[in-house]
């Protein structure tokens, strides 16, 4: 555009503002639409035809702008509201769960230090009995021993039989952390 026309499109600044904010109703947003709208303007001042009509090409960018935005913000809205009735239809009481969590937590804690340490590598960081056994320097059927104890402890909290850090008998049945029940 040449610099008449940048003259004018100053000069038209005062009727967009004035537009934008009969639509949004406030008078930040009203200059965030207008801002909005210059920059589709000058993005597209292509498809302006010299001999046309500038002050309503602007409005009607305005007024694009505006509903564009306008559903933008409805559909937002939707997905919200999708996103907090699948949240709320899908979630399990959080005090059962944390106090869930606490009580496994306490009973893993608990368990002897090379128990414990022999459970985690294999059963929560993933590692082959060999490669656990060579982590902690011992024979591969002492930490399969180990492992052992440590699941029936596990085994024993969970039914209720004992407390965490006492022996507990062993309970085929149920089976807590990874591995054979052996």
């Amino acid at each position: 555009m040449n610099d008449v026309k940048r003259m004018d499109i100053i000069g038209l600044l005062g009727p967009l503002r004035r537009y934008a904010r009969s639509l949004t109703r406030d008078e930040a947003q009203a200059e965030d639409l207008v801002q909005d709208a210059l920059v589709r303007a000058y993005e597209h001042k292509a498809s302006f035809r010299p001999s046309g009509n500038l002050r309503g090409w602007l409005l009607s960018i305005v007024h694009n702008a505006f509903i564009d935005n306008r559903r933008r913000r409805i559909a937002e809205l939707r997905r919200w509201e999708q996103a907090a009735e699948l949240a709320e239809s899908a979630a399990m009481p959080d005090q059962e769960s944390r106090v869930r969590l606490q009580q496994v937590q306490a009973a893993f804690m608990s368990l002897p230090d090379e128990q414990r340490a022999a459970l985690h590598l294999v059963a929560i960081e993933g590692l082959s009995y060999q490669e656990a056994a060579t982590a902690l320097k011992i024979p591969v059927g002492t930490l399969m021993s180990r492992l052992g104890r440590a699941r029936a402890a596990l085994r024993a909290f969970e039914a209720g039989i004992s407390q965490p850090g006492e022996p507990a008998p062993k309970r085929p049945d149920l089976r807590i952390v990874g591995g054979s029940d052996v």
